[in-house]
């Protein structure tokens, strides 16, 4: 039984955690919908749309760095199946955990982009990802 269904049958929670449990729960499912689009930009539009939203990197590389691209995409891809696999997980906590492990894998690959690519890595992968983690860990404190 989900715990979260456990709590609302056994314990009355308030409606603070809920809300926080409802948001949490949508900037994961936000978080592995950008990673869907990142994976679908690096393997499939690398040549034709990524280099209107890669404005840093000079057009002529587009094509040379294709299969990098799909390779990043494929991680990324991963890193969406993990945030979407702990919406299948039954233990509310254990869901919680798997979900805390690829925001955590977000965050840190964000960061790192951030320090070696481009500063705006971070506001588009990492912090969401960051934001999502203190909820998380919010949420526990308070339940």
């Amino acid at each position: 039984m989900h715990v979260e269904l456990y709590i609302l049958v056994h314990r009355k929670p308030t409606v603070k955690i809920l809300l926080m449990l409802i948001l949490i729960k949508f900037l994961i499912g936000f978080c592995a919908l950008e990673h869907l689009y990142i994976l679908w930009l690096e393997m499939f539009a690398w040549t034709t749309k990524a280099p209107k939203v890669f404005k840093q990197l000079p057009a002529h590389l587009f094509e040379p760095t294709k299969t990098l691209a799909g390779n990043q995409g494929l991680y990324n891809g991963f890193l969406a199946a993990g945030l979407i696999w702990s919406f299948f997980i039954r233990d509310g906590e254990w869901s919680m955990h798997v979900a805390t492990f690829f925001l955590s894998c977000i965050a840190v690959a964000g960061i790192y982009g951030a320090l070696t690519a481009g500063k705006r890595i971070f506001f588009v992968q990492a912090l969401p990802a960051l934001v999502t983690l203190l909820l998380i860990v919010l949420r526990s404190i308070f339940n």
